[in-house]
């Protein structure tokens, strides 16, 4: 197998990603990983050539206007629009809606797969950190077939859209790099993977 998809390595990468797009940055949980993208000795430890990562560790040198936490409210949680939203169904369903089809059919293939996320405050299952996550505890579990299908259904056909938004949209150079990060880190898994990315229709 490729060693982009290596358990260890594809959950070290995976879970640090879904964890900075799913907590706050001041959280217990993402703090200390804010803090280790602030050197530059993490890029030794990622699965990408140091020619991919370079520009990323050139933007989280970059200054901010914005505070952090401020950043991460405006991009993920609102009040306002968000400029990309995390969850798969707003990209999946034609009418760009929270728990739409693309998220029932996710809690389908969960079920199926005898798999259960404790979900906070009613949050769609499809939060690009959750799906994450959740690919790093299959993978973590040697469910490397449910890792697998769970990336090429319901993750990679509409993360790379996601992303290039956040990453253009981002007007913070954490947001920015993060999202060009995680990018670069889902194209990889893509061309490892060894079932055929789902194709679907985006909305957005």
């Amino acid at each position: 197998m490729n060693s982009v998809l290596h358990r260890e390595s594809f959950a070290f990468s995976a879970r640090v990603l879904g964890a900075l797009f799913w907590y706050a940055p001041d959280s217990a949980e993402a703090a200390p990983l804010v803090t280790a993208l602030s050197t530059t000795d993490w890029a030794a430890d990622w699965p990408l050539s140091s020619e991919q990562l370079q520009p990323v560790v050139e933007i989280l040198q970059a200054p901010a206007d914005e505070p952090l936490p401020e950043a991460w409210q405006r991009l993920f949680i609102g009040p306002y629009a968000l400029p990309a939203p995390p969850w798969g169904s707003v990209w999946l369903d034609r009418e760009s809606v929270l728990f739409g089809d693309s998220t029932l059919a996710l809690r389908q293939w969960m079920r199926d797969n005898a798999i259960t996320v404790e979900a906070q405050q009613n949050e769609p299952e499809d939060h690009f950190g959750t799906l994450l996550m959740l690919a790093a505890w299959l993978s973590e579990n040697g469910r490397d077939d449910a890792r697998d299908a769970l990336l090429a259904q319901h993750l990679l056909p509409w993360s790379q859209r996601f992303l290039s938004v956040l990453e253009q949209e981002a007007q913070h150079p954490f947001y920015s790099a993060l999202a060009q990060l995680a990018r670069l880190t889902l194209e990889s898994w893509r061309t490892a993977l060894p079932v055929p990315v789902a194709k679907k229709p985006l909305y957005r």
